[in-house]
């Protein structure tokens, strides 16, 4: 018996069954998308279902088309449902069938894109190149596509810890500083900010959270007084962490403002855009992320306003040098050439991964089939629809409306007559559950300044007004039917 009996491969023995079934898939996918008004936007699987993802290891094969319809039946009626144009929760981004496609052919490449001298590589090049341009940095500046926002914000970070410790951190490591570093940033501001300074050996106690105004900004006066007092008490005020976008009331920082302030102090200048930055491409609204283009680093996230299928974030700095200096480290293994697949700058050398994926072509095809013009005038749209919710809500007597609409997030809630805080939180809570469970729409929820609220997210491409008006009235629907129920909700 030859040894080439023995060998085995995970292509299929006969290609045409396989090519079959893949034809299938793409037809029920478009059905899929096609027909997501006539499902619920979320629901809560069977017991039968949730037993079957405790099954044990399969040790011997199962035919495609039986794995294939396994999944059908048991995952794609059960998913988070942020594809569905009433899904409103947090914010996640809707995906798009292209960048769907494109993921698809990233798996197909194949490619490792920590680097090397391939198309792979270039797409991603270029696909950075296209975000730096769109967020006005200058041609110089260095990025890299990140999973998401977290691991942006924390690129951009480590940068700027680099950068400003005063000593070679990665050769001495922070027990070296000569000063404690102070990060300042919003009581706002995302939790990731904290996580990253964790992460990066700084601490929490190094991150200052500044005190936010009426309009759930940071407030620039007490981040002057909170850099004067850190410097007076022997500590190194390094960086201030700007939102645009907050990811509670969309509230955008006075980037102008806060962009001089570090450049009078000597600061570095961290913008966390993953939910707002992107308004820079929106023809109407651009002028709302005035300041953008003087940060030294900026997160952003294509899988939210742009539609990437998850996941895809991005971090930009303004001196890739820097950027670099904070990343590259090369093994014998890993050495450049001058030519040959190991020719060319490394792409792992801005990152902390070294595998990564192929994600710079669904954001590739994406932008090229639709151009960014018509994805800045979708942000356009869903804000719009933000300030529709919010006028209708403003007429309603028994709503009311928990914080400014900045952007596209809504904050609200039912307000029954005469009732304290706990009986208004229990009442929204159970209202939107019910909504939840219901199928007809997805909202969140969170707290604003200590009281409960509603929380609706417009970043939705499918999304149309008449879809604002039924939430709206099964909205009012339910608060009247809780409000004169005899049962505590």
């Amino acid at each position: 018996m030859k040894s080439s009996d023995h060998e085995e491969s995970l292509d299929p023995l006969d290609w045409a069954p396989t090519r079959a079934l893949a034809h299938r898939i793409i037809d029920d996918a478009v059905t899929h998308l096609s027909t997501l008004r006539e499902r619920p936007v979320w629901q809560q699987m069977p017991e039968a279902v949730r037993a079957s993802f405790k099954a044990p290891l399969p040790l011997g094969p199962t035919p495609l088309d039986q794995v294939y319809e396994e999944m059908r039946r048991n995952l794609l009626p059960y998913a988070m449902g942020n594809v569905h144009p009433r899904f409103w929760g947090w914010y996640m981004g809707a995906s798009n069938f292209t960048g769907a496609l494109g993921d698809f052919l990233a798996a197909i490449d194949g490619s490792n894109l920590g680097g090397g001298d391939t198309a792979a590589a270039a797409t991603d090049r270029q696909v950075v190149a296209w975000l730096r341009d769109m967020m006005d940095f200058p041609a110089t500046a260095s990025g890299t596509l990140t999973s998401g926002g977290s691991m942006a914000n924390m690129v951009g970070l480590m940068v700027a810890r680099n950068t400003m410790a005063g000593v070679d951190v990665r050769a001495e490591g922070i027990t070296a500083l000569p000063q404690a570093l102070c990060f300042y940033t919003s009581d706002q501001a995302h939790t990731a900010h904290q996580k990253a300074l964790e992460v990066l050996g700084l601490g929490s106690k190094s991150l200052r959270l500044i005190p936010s105004d009426k309009a759930f900004r940071m407030d620039v006066a007490a981040l002057t007084a909170a850099i004067a007092e850190d410097r007076a008490a022997g500590r190194k005020p390094a960086c201030v962490i700007a939102t645009a976008g907050t990811t509670n009331t969309g509230s955008i920082d006075d980037l102008p403002a806060i962009g001089a302030l570090c450049q009078r102090e000597g600061l570095w200048f961290h913008i966390d855009g993953c939910i707002g930055a992107l308004v820079r491409i929106a023809p109407v609204n651009r002028t709302l992320v005035a300041g953008l283009e003087r940060a030294d680093s900026l997160a952003l996230d294509p899988h939210k306003w742009m539609h990437t299928p998850f996941e895809a974030g991005c971090a930009l700095v303004r001196d890739a040098k820097k950027h670099r200096n904070a990343f590259a480290l090369h093994g014998e293994y890993l050495e450049e050439k001058p030519r040959g697949l190991a020719a060319g700058e490394f792409l792992a050398d801005y990152s902390f991964e070294l595998s990564r994926g192929f994600k710079a072509l669904k954001i590739w095809m994406s932008l090229k089939e639709q151009g960014v013009e018509k994805f800045g005038r979708l942000i356009d749209q869903n804000i719009a629809q933000g300030a529709y919710l919010t006028r209708r809500i403003e007429v309603e007597p028994k709503l009311e409306l928990m914080a400014p609409t900045a952007i596209n997030i809504v904050c609200f809630r039912y307000r029954p007559a005469g009732a304290d805080e706990a009986a208004i939180k229990a009442l929204n809570t159970e209202l939107m559950l019910r909504i939840q469970e219901s199928g007809l729409a997805l909202p969140t929820d969170t707290t604003v300044r200590g009281r409960y609220s509603l929380r609706v997210a417009f970043n939705h491409h499918r999304t149309v007004q008449a879809d604002i008006d039924l939430f709206l009235a099964e909205v009012l629907r339910l608060g009247a039917l809780l409000e004169n129920s005899p049962k505590t909700p």
